[in-house]
């Protein structure tokens, strides 16, 4: 089972159909930041709800669900969980208006050997959605992606959208998670000058 050519089936069928895309999750985070194992592909889209409907009946036509009802779920949870040809889990989250469609337009195309090109969440985008999270390994990814890419991001944008989400997220402070992260990131950058 390989995640990339599952990313490379469904990423194909989206544009196939003009629907925007970008992969994130483990996928980017190998591209962008320190690579871990990942067995799955987690992309987000951006459908309009009244169309939402007929997508979901369209690319479960193409892909197999992973549970009973996967229709219904994903018009309620707005999250349709299918697999690809191989067998590999695919989570396709439907995007919500405002931040989402920002990173969908700031997404990039990555070229891959012999799979072609595949739309990838920028890094600071998958800095933002790893701050939101905020789980302990998120705080190690969010090192990884600064450090890999050399502190050579937007921080700007990062810090806005991060001060925006501190009022929906309730569990921890995301700019301060960012704010300690790019800390390290900057003393292991200095360590190695």
């Amino acid at each position: 089972m390989n995640p990339l050519r599952a990313a490379a089936e469904i990423g194909h069928f989206l544009e196939e159909r003009g629907i925007p895309y970008m992969i994130i999750g483990g996928l980017a985070l190998q591209y962008w930041g320190e690579p871990r194992l990942t067995r799955d592909v987690d992309l987000t889209i951006r459908v309009d709800p009244d169309q939402m409907p007929e997508l979901v009946q369209d690319i479960l036509k193409a892909f197999s669900p992973r549970i009973p009802d996967a229709e219904a779920f994903a018009l309620r949870h707005r999250v349709l969980l299918i697999q690809s040809s191989e067998g590999v889990p695919i989570d396709l989250a439907m995007g919500i208006p405002g931040y989402e469609e920002e990173a969908l337009q700031r997404s990039v195309w990555i070229e891959f050997p012999e799979i072609g090109r595949l739309r990838m969440i920028a890094p600071e985008d998958l800095i933002i959605h790893k701050c939101v999270a905020g789980r302990p390994r998120d705080v190690e990814d969010v090192i990884g992606i600064l450090i890999r890419q050399r502190l050579r991001v937007d921080i700007s944008w990062i810090r806005r959208w991060l001060a925006a989400f501190r009022e929906v997220v309730d569990s921890h402070d995301p700019l301060a998670l960012f704010e300690e992260a790019l800390s390290k990131a900057h003393r292991a950058s200095e360590g190695e000058s």
